[in-house]
């Protein structure tokens, strides 16, 4: 691969990272109401669903998907339903009392919870199938002497590492911040509403969305 194809690759990466989107609000969510270590156990989560999407971009499996757009719809809806899920937990969690959310923390059950939930909802996200679609083959090159299919793997690898270390820094910020507040019930209650008020969101703009 060219080398500087693969620096403007980068550069391009960092720019599509900063932008906020559905992964990052969904960090934010969980950062604003578990702290730091949720923040980026969500990241860590979304890297490894766009991990298997470079797998399946890699094998044409993406290109696939996008011939079949009622399997895009399907998976849009499940990416909804999931995010509707984490609502209703957020909803739910606000109406704890706050030592049972603290030991529910200490225990580690959130944060697995956090990071599977992460994965599901980037691997049912339509948008992350047609974006690899539509933004890697611009950097592929089909005679560069290597096979597309290995320009795709380190495309996509590069694009996972500069991906969390922006969202991994964004929830760690985030977390930070919340945690300091965290310790109040009434603020804790009002955070996790604030959750689920941007999972919902994000359902919503994954319902009505319905540009290819």
């Amino acid at each position: 691969m060219d080398i500087w194809l693969l620096l403007a690759f980068v550069a391009a990466a960092a720019v599509v990272s900063l932008v906020p989107g559905p992964d990052m609000m969904f960090i934010v969510a969980h950062g604003v109401a578990r702290g730091p270590r949720a923040g980026v156990v969500a990241a860590l989560g979304m890297s490894t669903g766009l991990a298997v999407h470079t797998v399946a971009a890699a094998a044409g499996l993406g290109a696939l998907l996008q011939a079949a757009p009622a399997v895009l719809d399907a998976v849009r809806l499940v990416g909804a339903a999931f995010l509707l899920y984490l609502a209703w937990s957020a909803i739910r969690s606000s109406r704890q009392p706050l030592t049972e959310t603290t030991d529910a923390v200490a225990n580690g059950r959130p944060l697995r919870k956090t990071y599977v939930m992460a994965v599901l909802t980037n691997l049912a996200n339509p948008k992350v199938i047609l974006f690899y679609l539509a933004f890697f083959p611009q950097f592929v090159v089909a005679d560069g002497g290597w096979p597309v299919w290995a320009q795709f793997l380190v495309l996509g690898a590069v694009f996972i590492v500069v991906g969390f270390a922006i969202d991994g820094s964004v929830g760690l910020a985030t977390g930070t911040l919340s945690a300091l507040l965290l310790r109040r019930p009434a603020v804790r209650r009002w955070l996790d509403r604030l959750s689920a008020a941007i999972f919902g969101g994000l359902a919503v703009r994954l319902v009505t969305d319905q540009s290819r």
